[in-house]
């Protein structure tokens, strides 16, 4: 009880029968008998006459021959001579003559028959004249005595046709492939296993490669679990070397810092908040300009400087230009260009507008070449009297379907634009008679009349923005939306059919719906703008495609091409030449830096200019799977969830994505593993998958999964292999039953490793299959694919999966471990009308003429009843 077939000490000698109640049965091949011990097969006289020349008896000892009249059973014990001859061999052999042994011969010959024990022959026997005449079927050789048959080892010549391995077999042979190749319906060619092209095979980038595969993660994420990728928590290795806080996020990390003090431009170090550079240009301002021509209103917003473009949504967007006196929030994690000194820091004048456009949706998009022709006059020489320089504008604009009341009113297209605008006060504009306040005031009216003049043109759809001299429409009708831009949304351009956005160092110009790169003299440090930002010293020397201020123009970039960044183990004010070096008890990994980080817990390094927490000399040298305590200058095993895979750190990196480890003290990113009991569970077709999967699976894990059928349905299950060590005498099990009662009726259970597959039906019709590990060794563990069928089918379905042969072979063996062959196997099972999509030569393609011969013989015989 317990034993399957599958299990090779089950000990039949001839055919092995699995039996309903759950074990195996033995049986014989025809013309043998069962032994007493129920395993071994006895001969009898149905087959071959058992092997006698004239007559047979059964008896317990098996056969015993006999001979006709007039004739002796040989010394043999099966053939029969004459009764002169057996005297002549017994009491004159010695002295028999050649003519004696001639005669016997012949008359040998003339009773040589087919019809008694096959002619003597091996295998196929046919009467002729001169007597008779033994063959062998292909596979088998004629020996010298014309009578027995011997198998051809067709491996010895050229590897007997197999692209990699041949295994001989009874009258036959068998090829076989390396692992990650396999075999070709021809049975002898050998394809590379394109594991790329499975679903799921890797969570981001997938390599193929002959016979294998690689997983390669975006960046910021790394490789667990050989397949899997999750995000790198920099801010547990050394604090990712930030001056102060570290924030991590998914595929990155933000260093922060602290009220008052802001980032360097190496993004990690924290300086004094610099209010304004005193040697600097002042930064171009944005205008709003407002005029009327010919009765028709019209309002340009240019934009030179600190402009920050975010697409919020398809039909929605924020606009900035321009930097706010007192920064928000939102506008503190962008490096906007510093103001000159020279600019007025006195409070500014805020006003806030709501604006409406019907029919219109938010799309930014270029201002149509014939319009710009047709105001090109005017464009740009629209009077400013009215100082019209703003310092900063927020524009939202959002779009919105609202319904009419009425039934047959059609929703219409309503665009919300949501505007603030800022005006700085000017001092110098104070005069005797008009004070501050008076200023104010008049700087507030001219703002508001502005923005009036802003409604109507907005209403006439006149306002347009100016970016790097290309004018750019707020919102556009659904009809001219349409035009020849319904590919990318702006700050995106077309490349290989997919919508790109422009990287940092470009920009991208509507005129020519295309990214261009920053000219000297600018930068752009943010994907998707529609224009680049002046450097702080803007002489227009530099780089063309500057990415940040540090590649910057004019005497900055001088400044980095000449002398350079500092080195590891240097730092200086402002993280370039010159440069001081790290000082006993510091260390610094890393270029262009402002600081060098302290050893801590007063121990010193062992020179100057060090460059790594390894350089400090502490009291004892930590292994991987610790860091170095410099309080209690004791070496700390690495926590459950970290690991730390070299000598003497100070730190342990915490575990990708959703990991955690088994136990304190790793060493190895391999160490970490998701706990999450993987698989699908559909109503027709799905898997179950141990966690971690294809990693080894965590300890101390338990699964549970429920297989609920439609009704009518029944459940086949195919495990291709299974990798559960055996060591640990049966801690990690999967079972599947009926319910989670341990009495309920059991389909499957193993704790072992199993490479073989194996596909059995459902015993029962719901299944509770459950996976445990204990905290000892751990494995590779499962996938197990599954497919409900109509329950019609199921006695041809267990005469499939029952027969021998389905497993007699390596070919058929690779049949069920292939996944794009159990996906189609399993799509006919489930959907048989899907029969019909396969082809007759798609499914010679793909599966061996064996396996369809005997699927054939399978379905013939179930539906014959029904002919």
């Amino acid at each position: 009880e317990g034993m399957n077939c599958m299990n090779k000490d089950h000990g039949c000698a001839h055919i092995c029968r699995e039996t309903p109640k759950g074990g195996v049965a033995c049986e014989c091949r025809p013309g043998f008998e069962l032994a007493k011990n129920q395993k071994d097969c006895k001969l009898t006289c149905n087959y071959g006459n058992g092997g006698c020349q004239h007559t047979c008896d059964d008896t317990d000892t098996g056969p015993v021959c006999g001979c006709h009249q007039k004739y002796a059973l040989h010394s043999d014990g099966r053939t029969c001579i004459e009764k002169d001859e057996a005297a002549i061999e017994s009491s004159e052999y010695n002295a028999t003559s050649v003519a004696d042994v001639d005669k016997r011969v012949k008359r040998r010959l003339l009773m040589e028959t087919c019809a008694v024990n096959n002619g003597g022959c091996d295998r196929t026997c046919k009467d002729t004249a001169t007597g008779v005449r033994c063959s062998c079927p292909v596979g088998f050789t004629l020996q010298p005595d014309g009578k027995t048959c011997k198998d051809i080892d067709e491996c010895l010549v050229n590897n007997g046709g197999c692209d990699h391995f041949c295994r001989n077999t009874v009258g036959s042979f068998e090829c076989s492939c390396q692992k990650g190749y396999k075999l070709l319906t021809d049975e002898r060619t050998c394809q590379d296993i394109d594991e790329c092209s499975f679903e799921r095979t890797c969570d981001h980038t997938c390599i193929n490669y002959p016979g294998s595969f690689e997983c390669l993660c975006h960046k910021g994420y790394t490789l667990y679990g050989l397949t899997h990728c999750g995000d790198i928590d920099e801010c547990s290795i050394s604090n990712g070397s930030c001056d102060y806080g570290c924030l991590n996020t998914m595929g990155s990390y933000e260093c922060v810092c602290p009220p008052g003090r802001k980032l360097h431009w190496n993004k990690k170090d924290c300086v004094e908040m610099v209010k304004c550079l005193p040697n600097a240009k002042p930064a171009p301002k944005a205008q709003l300009v407002c005029s009327k021509t010919g009765g028709i209103e019209s309002c340009f917003l240019s934009c030179p400087s600190n402009t920050l473009f975010v697409p919020d949504s398809e039909n929605s967007y924020t606009l900035s230009c321009g930097v706010p006196i007192q920064q928000g929030k939102a506008q503190q994690k962008r490096n906007a260009t510093l103001p000159s000194c020279a600019d007025s820091l006195a409070p500014p004048i805020k006003q806030k507008a709501r604006f409406k456009i019907k029919d219109a949706k938010c799309h930014l998009r270029p201002r149509s070449k014939e319009k710009t022709k047709d105001s090109g006059k005017q464009a740009g020489q629209f009077p400013c009297t009215d100082n019209c320089q703003v310092t900063f504008v927020n524009l939202k604009c959002d779009s919105s379907k609202k319904k009419r009341r009425g039934r047959k009113s059609p929703s219409k297209e309503v665009s919300h634009i949501t505007a603030e605008f800022e005006v700085e006060m000017k001092s110098e504009e104070v005069s005797d008679t008009c004070n501050i306040d008076c200023v104010r005031k008049r700087m507030e009216q001219k703002l508001q009349t502005a923005i009036k003049t802003l409604r109507k043109s907005i209403n006439k759809q006149q306002f347009y923005i100016q970016f790097s001299g290309t004018e750019y429409e707020v919102a556009q009708k659904p009809a001219k939306a349409t035009e020849g831009h319904e590919g990318c949304s702006t700050g995106q351009v077309l490349q290989d059919g997919k919508c790109v956005t422009c990287s940092t160092g470009t920009f991208y110009s509507g005129e020519h719906n295309q990214c261009i790169p920053c000219s000297p003299g600018t930068y752009q440090d943010t994907e998707g703008q529609l224009t680049c930002e002046p450097c702080p010293s803007n002489d227009g020397q530099g780089v063309a495609g500057a990415r940040n201020v540090s590649e910057c123009g004019g005497k900055f970039n001088l400044i980095i091409k000449e002398l350079g960044q500092c080195s590891p183990g240097q730092y200086s004010l402002d993280g370039f030449k010159p440069c001081r070096v790290c000082p006993l008890g510091t260390y610094q990994p890393e270029p262009g830096r402002t600081l060098c980080f302290p050893c801590g817990g007063g121990l010193v390094t062992k020179y100057e200019g060090a460059v790594s927490f390894q350089d400090c000399e502490t009291k004892v040298h930590c292994s991987p799977g610790h860091y170095y305590n410099s309080t209690t200058h004791r070496c700390i095993r690495c926590p459950v969830g970290t690991y730390q895979p070299e000598f003497g750190q100070n730190y342990c990196i915490t575990c990708p994505g959703n990991t955690s480890t088994d136990f304190d003290g790793s060493t190895n990113v391999t160490h970490c593993k998701n706990q999450h009991c993987g698989g699908e569970l559909g109503d027709y077709t799905g898997y179950i998958e141990s966690p971690n999967y294809p990693g080894d699976y965590p300890a101390n894990v338990e699964c549970i999964w429920n297989i609920n059928p439609p009704p009518k349905r029944r459940i086949l299950i195919v495990v291709p292999e299974i990798f559960l060590p055996i060591e640990d005498e049966c801690g990690d099990v999967l079972v599947m039953r009926k319910s989670a009662s341990p009495t309920s009726i059991t389909t499957y259970e193993t704790c072992q490793t199993y490479e073989r597959p194996i596909a059995f039906t459902s015993r029962s019709r719901k299944l509770w299959i459950q996976f445990k590990s204990n905290e000892g060794n751990s494995g590779k563990g499962f996938q197990v694919p599954y497919v409900t069928y109509d329950e019609d089918y199921q006695q041809l379905i267990e005469d499939i999966v029952r027969d021998g042969r389905l497993y007699a072979s390596e070919n058929h063996q690779e049949i069920l471990k292939d996944k794009k062959l159990i996906k189609a196997l399993f799509d006919v099972l489930a959907h048989p009308q899907n029969y019909f999509k396969y082809t007759a030569q798609e499914s010679k393609e793909m599966f061996p003429r064996s396996f369809i011969k005997l699927l054939r013989s399978k379905v013939s015989r179930f539906l014959r009843p029904y002919k």
